[in-house]
């Protein structure tokens, strides 16, 4: 199994096990938050599942109908998981809203708390590994899932200070917790839904990267100057273009092991690069 992909696969499972835990006890403790908190993790399983066939689509090779590869599927994937998590947040806010006007008291009780916590442990957990991949690996659905994580287990830490606060007597205590976290799920769905759409786009990179091209080529000694640089995302990874000027003497060899030796350095060296295409022009030295 592809590494990329045992995340995923640790995620549904994980997810599954959580929500129907929570939804559980939820159910039989009467808690709206607990069951709540379980339905959250379960759209966790759908973005997982979404995930597990994006990193599908994205490592396929190159057709005739996609020359370029398919990594734009990986930022579309990760561009819908943004989407979900901004109509989760959304969710979330109005049941805390709810819940606050509402101001109705449950009895919180010791295994409710411990659900919470296991909850908030193992999705951590799920959250470092997949961000600790998704890193490695430079894959944004990864990364995306991670965050995913991250804002159920904001989510959970809410429930838990909502359920310790109803114990000690403030019935309003959770609803208050539920409203600060759905603003910080909102603020992470955003990020991530116009982080993907500046990659669909074709946005270019930023110009510490251009620079950074930019001096390798001119460490080539043969090398007299670059211009024309023209780089944009396609997904995650850029295709960067540009223009070399070398002496108008040397021989065809030469051009062609100019052209070699730098197509493969910036692919190599410069991480965020996928496909360099290099453009010689001769001048007078």
């Amino acid at each position: 199994m592809r590494e990329e992909l045992k995340p995923i696969i640790f995620s549904i499972v994980g997810n599954i096990i959580l929500s129907l835990l929570k939804i559980f006890v939820g159910y039989i403790y009467n808690s709206i938050s607990l069951i709540s908190d379980g339905i959250h993790s379960l759209s966790d399983v759908v973005t997982s599942v979404i995930g597990y066939f994006g990193i599908q689509l994205a490592n396929k090779p190159p057709d005739e109908d996609h020359p370029y590869g398919h990594k734009r599927f990986e930022s579309i994937v990760a561009l819908i998981m943004g989407i979900v998590l901004i109509f989760i947040s959304v969710e979330i806010l109005k049941d805390a809203i709810f819940r606050l006007i509402e101001g109705k008291a449950i009895q919180v009780n010791s295994i409710m708390l411990l659900v919470v916590l296991i909850s908030i442990i193992f999705k951590e957990v799920m959250t470092q590994y997949s961000l600790y991949v998704g890193k490695k690996l430079n894959n944004n659905i990864l990364i995306a899932d991670a965050y995913h994580h991250r804002s159920d287990v904001l989510s959970s830490i809410a429930v838990l200070i909502g359920l310790l606060l109803e114990k000690f007597g403030l019935a309003l205590g959770d609803a208050l917790a539920g409203i600060i976290v759905s603003l910080m799920i909102l603020k992470v769905g955003f990020e991530i839904t116009i982080e993907n759409i500046n990659y669909l786009s074709g946005r270019a990179p930023d110009r510490e990267v251009i620079e950074k091209i930019k001096r390798l080529v001119l460490n080539n000694k043969k090398v007299l100057g670059v211009h024309g640089i023209k780089a944009h995302y396609v997904g995650p990874k850029i295709h960067v273009e540009l223009h070399v000027e070398v002496p108008n003497n040397i021989t065809a060899k030469e051009l062609h092991d100019i052209e070699t030796e730098l197509k493969y350095k910036i692919e190599r060296e410069i991480k965020e690069v996928e496909s360099a295409y290099i453009h010689i022009d001769l001048v007078e030295k």
